[in-house]
C-alpha cells in the first residue's frame, strides 16, 4: 500500500538565504534571468533570491540570520520600522510563499565551509515526499567525491524556524567544503545536478510513478559542541588535526577532539560513538559551535504515490 500526497504544482528554488554562500546565489541569479533549465511538464518552478541586501554585501546576513527568523512569534508580531532587515524579509517571504497558501515544495540552496559533501538536509524528517526525494538523489545522483548524506533536524516540542518550512514539503541542499564568498566550480556543478534531479523526481511523482518502500541510513542531530574556552569565555583550543575534515566519520569515546596552543589534547568523553558534522564551520563561530553531533539512524520509509 502506498501513502498518497497531492500533486505538486508550485516549486520554489531559493538561493541567497545566506548572502555569502555563492553556489546558490549564482544559480538563483542565473535561473531568475533564464528559467528554461527549471521547466518540467507537470509543475511551475520559480527561482528566488531570499536575502538580496546580504548578497549585495557578500555577507551571511545584515542584522540577523534569515534562516532563524521564521518563528511564528516573529512572523506574527506587529512590524515596525526598527525591525531587523531579515525579520522584514522573513515576513515578506512568508506572506508571498507561505501563510494561507503555502507553496508546494521549497528547495533551499546552501554552502558550508565544512567537509559535508552533498548533504540533503531535512527539517521535516517524517515527510514522505522529501524522504523519497532524498532516496532518489542518493540512487540517481551519487558521487564518490561529494557523496549524498541525509541529515535530519527534529524539533521535538518546538518550532521549526527555517525558511524552507513555510512550504508544504521541503529540503535544503548543503554543499561543501566551499569558502564563503567564493564559487568553486565543482561544488556549483554538483549543486546544479542535484537540483535538476530534485525536479526530475517531482515530475515523475506527478506523472503517477509509484516509489516503493525503502530503507536508508540518516544522521539525526543530537547536540552541539563548543570550543574549549577560558575563564573569560575566549577560545582556548581548536579542532584537533585528526578531526578536521572528518564530517560524518565516527568519533569514538577517547578519540581526540580539540587541541590547545599549549599542546594539550582534549578527547571525546561521551558514552557512545557520535558522527560530527559541520566541523569548524566558519559561520558557527559566532554561535559558539565547533561541530554538531549526530547519531546514525536507520529509517524504514513507506511507499509513495500521487493522489490524483
Amino acid at each position: 500500500m502506498s501513502f498518497q500526497y497531492s500533486t505538486v504544482n508550485r516549486v520554489l528554488i531559493v538561493g541567497g538565504t545566506h548572502g555569502n554562500e555563492m553556489s546558490g546565489v549564482m544559480l538563483a541569479k542565473h535561473w531568475i534571468q533564464d528559467p528554461s533549465e527549471l521547466r518540467r511538464e507537470t509543475f511551475t518552478t520559480e527561482a528566488y533570491l531570499a536575502n538580496p541586501l546580504a548578497v549585495e554585501n557578500c555577507a551571511r546576513y545584515v542584522d540577523r540570520d534569515l534562516n532563524r527568523s521564521f518563528s511564528s512569534e516573529l512572523l506574527s508580531a506587529s512590524g515596525c520600522q526598527s525591525d531587523p532587515y531579515e525579520v522584514k524579509r522573513a515576513r515578506e517571504i512568508s506572506q508571498k510563499y507561505g501563510s494561507n497558501n503555502p507553496i508546494d515544495f521549497i528547495c533551499d540552496l546552501h554552502n558550508t565551509t565544512s567537509n559535508m559533501g552533498a548533504t540533503i538536509l531535512l527539517t521535516q524528517p517524517d515527510d514522505l515526499l522529501s524522504l523519497h526525494m532524498a532516496n532518489y538523489l542518493q540512487k540517481n545522483c551519487q558521487d564518490p567525491v561529494l557523496p549524498c548524506y541525509v541529515y535530519c533536524i527534529e524539533n521535538k516540542g518546538g518550532e521549526n524556524i527555517y525558511l524552507q518550512n513555510i512550504a508544504k514539503h521541503c529540503l535544503a541542499l548543503e554543499l561543501g567544503p566551499q569558502p564563503h564568498g567564493v564559487i568553486r566550480p565543482d561544488i556549483l556543478a554538483r549543486m546544479r545536478k542535484l537540483l535538476n534531479c530534485c525536479l526530475d523526481f517531482l515530475d515523475l511523482y506527478n506523472k503517477g510513478t509509484e516509489f516503493p518502500s525503502f530503507e536508508m541510513d540518516a544522521y539525526r542531530v543530537t547536540f552541539k559542541v563548543d570550543f574549549p574556552r577560558d575563564a573569560d569565555g575566549e577560545m582556548s583550543g581548536l579542532i584537533h588535526k585528526e578531526l578536521q575534515d572528518k564530517d560524518y566519520v565516527p568519533l569514538k569515546p577517547g578519540d581526540p577532539m580539540f587541541q590547545t596552543l599549549k599542546g594539550k589534547e582534549i578527547f571525546f568523553e561521551g558514552e557512545k560513538t557520535i558522527y560530527p558534522t559541520f566541523i569548524n564551520e566558519a559561520a558557527y563561530y559566532e554561535k559558539q559551535v565547533a561541530f554538531i553531533a549526530t547519531e546514525k539512524i536507520y529509517k524504514v520509509v513507506e511507499a509513495l504515490k500521487v493522489h490524483c
